[in-house]
């Protein structure tokens, strides 16, 4: 056989077109060939599972739920999981906490095909009661495809839920309860998903905020979070919009990036909660990573390190961006990344402005670097069972925003920031949905 060369290419190049279709150059240019292109030509083409298109919403609610421990409130929430072929439970969706509750109904859950495998596979529905302390108790289980759930719902007949059995010696017993499930609500049909928008032309646009408080330390020391090592090796801030970067940057043809810095005094200036990295009055975009990477460097130079953490005014900064976009009725739609070395000091301001931001094409990610304790930051995650309300009691019209610190990334194959990512296409796609916005070509 003859070998033609190799080529690379990112999954980006093909989702982004119109056509699914990225055609490459074949040639083997490290060889320094004179005319690489004469191997050929590959094209590459994306087709997305029909299975990932194929969507199932159910409503659940619950009559009687038993709660073992009298002192305990019920709290109880759904989670649903695809049993793999060793019969281990993979977690597929969960259902929000309904407080003090002991006959629930939950909001529509809502899966596709390609999560179950197809509608005979059995799912394993656990419902929990909620802890403060992520220790959720569980109240009981059934063991259920999808095909069955879909005849609950036709006939209407609830599922008693069982637990183990605690004095049994096999292993398989278990005790029935008089706890039952129903499903309420069964609808299957398809949409459009995530691809589809993007393909369609919808871009993703970054934005980037970094922290510059005093807490960092004096850039000029090693010690410090922002010190720029000749070296060339990146610091903590940098690696995060690298990384990020990275990914993102494939998805906004421009590349032009609104950057920001905060909780620092300009020269000459009083402490500023979001100024242009690229010391422009007007206009805070850069180009690229690697203008974020120059601006940020040269913004260390030309201002004093300052505080309090305040994310209100970058928050509703960035909003104001995504709302104008909306109002010119442009496929957008932003990511904010918050790169902060401590705990933010106007707690209720930043609620507000998180709850406003839901109403708009924006998700936030916020990355703590360093070794404080974030512990106080994990109001910001709404995985952690709490739920955002506003000083005026309104709630987010959905999810818009996650915190992890960067030190939880050791030992684990997926970095932290990939691991934020990975929750953006979820909110993406709960926006065009609740908005009716097509993928429109």
């Amino acid at each position: 056989s003859n070998y033609f060369g190799p080529s690379a290419m990112n999954t980006s190049n093909v989702i982004t077109k119109q056509n699914r279709l990225f055609t490459l150059k074949l040639g083997v240019s490290e060889h320094n060939l004179p005319n690489p292109s004469k191997f050929g030509e590959l094209t590459v083409q994306a087709e997305e599972s029909a299975g990932s298109k194929a969507l199932m919403e159910m409503v659940f609610h619950c009559s009687d739920l038993e709660i073992k421990d009298l002192l305990s409130k019920s709290d109880p929430f759904l989670l649903i999981s695809r049993m793999s072929e060793n019969g281990t439970p993979v977690p597929i969706c969960k259902t929000e906490v309904r407080k003090n509750d002991l006959n629930p109904k939950w909001k529509p859950v809502i899966m596709n095909l390609q999560q179950v495998g197809s509608k005979e596979n059995p799912l394993m529905i656990e419902c929990f009661n909620f802890s403060s302390n992520g220790k959720h108790d569980l109240v009981g289980k059934i063991v259920k495809s999808v095909a069955e759930l879909e005849n609950m719902y036709h006939s209407g007949n609830g599922e008693n839920f069982f637990v183990p059995a605690s004095n049994a010696h096999d292993c398989h017993s278990k005790e029935v309860l008089k706890s039952q499930v129903y499903v309420e609500k069964y609808l299957e049909n398809s949409r459009h998903t995530f691809i589809d928008y993007i393909s369609a032309g919808c871009q993703l646009n970054l934005m980037v905020a970094i922290d510059y408080t005093a807490s960092n330390g004096n850039p000029r020391l090693p010690d410090s979070l922002h010190y720029i090592d000749p070296s060339g090796r990146p610091n903590a801030y940098q690696r995060v919009i690298l990384e990020i970067g990275d990914i993102l940057q494939y998805y906004d043809p421009a590349k032009r990036i609104p950057s920001w810095g905060y909780g620092a005094r300009p020269i000459d200036g009083p402490v500023s909660h979001c100024f242009n990295l690229n010391g422009s009055t007007y206009q805070p975009e850069v180009e690229g990573i690697q203008g974020i990477m120059s601006a940020y460097i040269s913004a260390l130079r030309n201002v004093s390190l300052a505080g309090p953490t305040l994310f209100g005014p970058l928050l509703s900064t960035a909003t104001a961006i995504a709302s104008q976009s909306l109002t010119s009725n442009q496929q957008k739609y932003f990511i904010l990344l918050i790169v902060t070395d401590g705990v933010v000091t106007d707690f209720q301001e930043t609620i507000d402005a998180i709850i406003k931001a839901s109403d708009f094409p924006l998700s936030i990610i916020v990355v703590g670097v360093g070794g404080a304790d974030f512990k106080e930051m994990e109001f910001l995650d709404p995985n952690k069972g709490g739920r955002l309300e506003s000083s005026t009691g309104r709630v987010a019209s959905r999810d818009v925003i996650q915190f992890a610190p960067m030190k939880d990334v050791h030992g684990t194959g997926i970095s932290i920031v990939q691991s934020l990512l990975a929750e953006v296409p979820g909110q993406f796609m709960t926006y065009m949905r609740t908005r009716e916005i097509q993928a429109i070509s």
